[in-house]
């Protein structure tokens, strides 16, 4: 049994987020479909992550394994040719059988994209906000981010998940004009809903609604409820994984 790896990019407007849904597409989904009737046999793929409704992917990386050998290159042409316009294969290599695509990944970057001023041509991949911030405020709250470990505090209620701990190794907000920036975050793994959940609470800290103090207390309540609202995902893009 041989192990592939595909890359790839997708908008997720028209997708139930990236895992197989009873009742929506989503882009796991497309992708095992297209490859099993290539392919001829049920084809199971596992993702380097689970991207939720709407949300983007520049990078995303996903593993599957198939008896035999394949050209990478015709394959990834005929899945490119099968897709929908919102997915575009990148490439797709043989690796080790030993590599996973979620547990050998070392690190993830998202970016969050967010513009000042009315404009028709940033909305649909950036969220309009029409309040003043203290950017500096919010630079300082995600040096904060990067001293602790547990973030709970911005895990979506009742996750199945056995951890909060995370490693977040960047968090900072960079201005690309003069209404438009974007948070860029990367840590070793994230959370359900953990970086709209950030997002939205460093925005009341640039609203001057919570000060830092307050976001430390928010961080070691470990509460959902004590963080911020959760942002709309259409501004949310998985940027990067690291192997």
């Amino acid at each position: 049994m041989k192990r592939y790896f595909i890359t790839l990019s997708y908008d997720g407007t028209n997708y139930h987020g990236w895992q197989v849904q009873p009742n929506g597409i989503s882009v796991q989904g497309e992708l095992q479909r297209v490859l099993s009737t290539l392919l001829r046999r049920e084809i199971a793929i596992t993702g380097a992550g689970r991207t939720d409704a709407g949300v983007h992917a520049r990078t995303m990386v996903a593993h599957f394994d198939y008896e035999g050998e394949l050209d990478c290159k015709q394959l990834a042409y005929k899945m490119n040719r099968m897709l929908a316009g919102d997915i575009s294969i990148r490439k797709i290599e043989e690796v080790s059988p030993e590599m996973h695509a979620r547990f050998s990944a070392t690190e993830r970057t998202y970016h969050y994209y967010i513009h000042t001023r009315k404009d028709p041509f940033l909305k649909a991949y950036s969220c309009e906000i029409h309040y003043p911030l203290d950017f500096e405020a919010m630079n300082r709250a995600g040096q904060i981010l990067m001293e602790y470990e547990d973030f709970g505090a911005f895990c979506k209620a009742h996750s199945d998940v056995k951890t909060t701990l995370c490693h977040v190794t960047r968090a900072e907000w960079i201005q690309t004009g003069e209404y438009e920036w974007y948070f860029v975050i990367s840590a070793n793994r994230f959370l359900r809903n953990m970086v709209r959940a950030v997002v939205g609470t460093m925005i009341d800290v640039g609203r001057g609604r919570l000060t830092l103090d307050g976001l430390r207390a928010v961080i070691e309540g470990k509460q959902r409820s004590d963080a911020g609202d959760s942002m709309p995902g259409n501004a949310l893009f998985l940027e990067n994984v690291v192997y």
